[in-house]
């Protein structure tokens, strides 16, 4: 469903078609559980993916009205508790693993060509009054859309290219892992660029660092080319790269505007510092916490749709987010979670490379991913058709970290 274009380009407040399939993942996951009737997770896995549950509810009884409520209660079940459980449920073994990175990998290699072709004719989103940004079928309103799931194929590349797998996926992976960095520059993504980078040398570390040196030449010499050779974007990229530092030398309005946003952030939580100010409450508290450098909205315009000012109904932080909205108590529920996960995905990783089993791809993959999410959620949200994906990767995560040692080991 993330390869179809999304109604609307993009500009959906509510639910998408791949929101209703994941529905439907949960619901068959469930029918799988009662036919077998056996008990779905051991009693540590049962408290770390349960443990949002308690900050989740807490905001929604909170929440500014009932109606918000429950829409921000379905949406954090969904992202953050059910279709993890139901993905790590449902995936049996190793090579269902890989099955769903490389579907990963396919759905930003196709979202990645579209990119590069809006980039190159000119029919994409605006940037600095041009039409070229990379966005994929997600549309100007959702420019971070394309962006993270290019990201997603990068980790998942990188991990099976690192792995002990057959020489053909490893070649076959690293090739796409190459290929992809040319629409994740073309995304002009400054967060998506930071968590790849980052990811990507931890998976690199992760691996060994010898292979770490051959890949990071592979790496550089494929960027000389590809901007150095072939002028890809040149003078854009060298700017946008540039403005991720310029945070009191002269910033541009959007990082005046975050870093504002998450100022009005922090002063909702000293208001509200154990529970916040409810799910769905940072938009109607915004403008009696945020300075009068805030603008009212961000233009977008391009790949198919008409000028709009989109208001900033977020902080685009996902910590700052659930600070603001859950208080204490969410967020230590919510990262306490991500981190328990990463953490036991970490020593699973480290057994499976010193007893050099065949695990080592899916343990890159899973844990790059973790890594990649709450390195990205310091300058990102959930929000938007691409988010039903941070589920899924959630859910591969959880089944690293969490489910049997045979099932990893299968």
């Amino acid at each position: 469903m993330m390869a179809l274009p999304v109604s609307g380009g993009g500009d959906s407040g509510g639910g998408t078609v791949a929101d209703a399939v994941s529905g439907l993942v949960v619901l068959y996951c469930a029918i799988r559980l009662v036919r077998d009737r056996r008990r779905p997770l051991s009693p540590a896995a049962a408290v770390v993916l349960a443990l949002p549950v308690v900050g989740i509810a807490l905001a929604a009884t909170g929440a500014g009205s009932p109606g918000a409520g429950i829409t921000g209660l379905v949406r954090y079940l969904q992202i953050f508790v059910l279709v993890p459980v139901a993905v790590m449920l449902l995936i049996r073994d190793r090579r269902d693993a890989r099955l769903v990175a490389w579907s990963l990998i396919g759905l930003a290699l196709w979202q990645g060509a579209i990119g590069v072709h809006q980039y190159a004719t000119g029919t994409g989103a605006s940037y600095m009054g041009e039409e070229i940004r990379a966005v994929g079928t997600f549309g100007a309103a959702d420019v971070m859309g394309m962006a993270t799931v290019v990201s997603f194929g990068v980790v998942c590349s990188l991990g099976l290219a690192l792995g002990a797998g057959p020489g053909r996926q490893r070649t076959a992976a690293a090739l796409c892992s190459l290929a992809l960095l040319l629409p994740l520059a073309l995304s002009f993504s400054r967060g998506a660029w930071i968590a790849t980078a980052v990811t990507c040398g931890v998976q690199l570390a992760l691996a060994g660092m010898r292979r770490a040196v051959k890949v990071f030449a592979v790496v550089a010499a494929a960027s000389v080319v590809l901007v150095g050779g072939l002028g890809v974007g040149t003078a854009m990229l060298q700017e946008r790269i540039s403005s991720i530092t310029q945070v009191t030398d002269a910033p541009d309005q959007s990082v005046t505007d975050r870093y504002t946003m998450w100022a009005a952030a922090v002063d909702m939580w000293r208001d509200q510092p154990l529970t916040g100010v409810g799910l769905k409450g940072f938009p109607d508290h915004r403008d009696g916490h945020a300075s009068l450098a805030l603008s009212s909205g961000s233009d977008t315009e391009g790949a198919g749709a008409g000028f709009k000012r989109q208001p900033l109904l977020s902080p685009h932080n996902m910590y700052l987010l659930i600070l603001s909205e859950q208080g204490l108590l969410g967020l230590l529920a919510l990262a306490g979670s991500w981190l328990a996960l990463l953490v036991c995905g970490l020593r699973r990783l480290f057994r499976a490379r010193r007893h050099s089993s065949g695990a080592l791809d899916c343990a890159l993959v899973a844990c790059g991913l973790l890594t990649w999410q709450l390195v990205d959620f310091a300058y990102a949200d959930i929000g938007g058709p691409s988010t039903a994906l941070t589920a899924v990767l959630f859910g591969l995560g959880a089944w690293w970290a969490l489910a049997s040692e045979e099932a990893g080991q299968r």
